[in-house]
């Protein structure tokens, strides 16, 4: 933040404008029309992924593809992994094709470096070294590092299929705001364990099949876990932020600050100490929070594993709009994923006995396995009805014959000795 930005930062925030600000802007709601995805991807050599790829090399194949026409955004994270975000869509398809025809794009110019994206949930091979190197960066290191090593495992080497949908609709009922937002963590478990695809790290088998939710349950849980789903969703995702802690206090120079002993963003509004929060720490203190769903006008899914293959995101995104967009979809599932969440006993979300099993067991759990068999064969049934190409269709049948079907994940695919000499994918 530059000392212009700092002198043009406005009024310092009281609890109430922070509080009014959050119901204002967390849940936009209409009627479901907007979709849009996030991917993230490991880069690795193209003829051999095992093989370290120096900075050098990641930094000129970047400035290459910065002159790639996209309607995507294209940026990266501090360990390297490149994310491509697509543009709001109207359609699945739109979706769909406009992100494909981005990620084809994208796959050419790294080739011509010698370089490919890899689609898995953390890195089997690598613990790259931080090649961002920004203040935000410095801070959030030295904020998760006092948890433990999982923040820089997250940070480096993990990459996900995030897939963003509308709010809803004020009015109860299947595409209403309240029941999208309980669908999503409700469905949550189901996804992570379906998805599953980061059973190796360092090499070696981690023990748990998405290795990537594992260290989403190991960070600060005031930053990760999901809000109070017992209560209204602006009220509770209000809560949710102003009681999580302050990752970092940024400066117009030098080091951010980072704060010790837990200070939450409704303790900085009362103390104004180091100095008074305004709206635009309210914003950038958001986007530090990683819950397994995220309101930012639209409900960002974050609980899904990077899938490999050309195509293999499609899939993820085609169940899980396909499951909130139709009608008849959403209400049915809504009754599975409910009865899977109240036969677990705990509330949906993640360090709870149900997200802890699909992490760890993915579709190996009977009740895990039940619920996604009948999950995927509702969003079979709607994506004809949602403009789905039959190719589309034809992706997430496969999907559902090779993995959901038997009770596997594509975790399982992955073999590796209990040497940790060989990996193959």
């Amino acid at each position: 933040m530059s000392s212009e930005e700092f002198a043009a930062a406005g009024p310092s925030l009281t609890e109430d404008d922070a509080e009014a600000l959050l119901r204002g802007i967390c849940f936009k709601t209409g009627p479901p029309r907007i979709v849009g995805v996030e991917l993230e991807w490991l880069v690795h050599d193209l003829y051999d992924p095992e093989l370290p790829v120096r900075p050098e090399r990641l930094d000129k194949a970047y400035t290459g593809l910065r002159d790639v026409s996209l309607r995507s955004a294209l940026t990266f994270e501090p360990g390297g992994q490149l994310e491509l975000s697509s543009a709001p869509a109207s359609s699945l398809m739109e979706c769909v094709n406009s992100t494909a025809a981005d990620l084809a794009a994208v796959r050419r110019e790294l080739r011509t470096a010698g370089l490919t994206l890899t689609g898995l949930g953390q890195d089997p091979w690598h613990s790259p070294g931080r090649l961002l190197k920004e203040p935000r960066y410095d801070a959030m290191e030295t904020y998760l590092d006092r948890i433990g090593p999982s923040g820089r495992a997250m940070m480096r080497s993990s990459a996900s299929v995030q897939v963003c949908l509308d709010a809803g609709t004020e009015e109860p009922g299947p595409l209403g705001y309240g029941r999208r937002w309980q669908l999503a963590h409700l469905l949550g478990a189901v996804l992570v364990a379906a998805f599953a695809n980061s059973p190796v790290q360092a090499r070696r088998a981690t023990g748990w099949r998405s290795t990537r939710q594992a260290h989403w349950t190991d960070l600060d849980p005031g930053r990760t876990q999901a809000p109070d789903l017992r209560r209204e969703p602006r009220a509770a995702w209000a809560a949710y932020v102003l009681d999580a802690p302050v990752m970092c206090v940024r400066t117009p120079a030098g080091p951010w600050g980072v704060p010790e002993g837990g200070l939450t963003f409704r303790e900085w509004i009362g103390s104004g100490l180091p100095r008074p929060p305004v709206r635009a720490d309210l914003d950038y203190h958001i986007s530090t929070l990683f819950p397994p769903v995220r309101p930012r006008g639209h409900l960002e899914l974050r609980m899904i594993d990077a899938q490999q293959g050309t195509d293999g995101w499609m899939v993820p995104l085609a169940v899980t709009t396909a499951l909130f967009d139709d009608p008849e979809a959403a209400e049915t599932v809504y009754r599975t994923v409910k009865t899977l969440a109240e036969t677990a006993g705990a509330l949906p979300a993640p360090g709870n006995p149900l997200w802890l099993t699909a992490a760890r067991d993915g579709l190996t759990d009977p009740e895990l396995h039940a619920a996604a068999v009948e999950c995927f064969a509702i969003a079979l049934q709607a994506l004809p009805r949602t403009g789905a190409t039959e190719a589309v269709q034809n992706a997430v049948a496969a999907f559902n014959e090779r993995y959901v079907v038997p009770g596997r994940s594509p975790a399982d695919d992955m073999h590796v000795p209990e040497t940790g000499k060989e990996l193959h994918t």
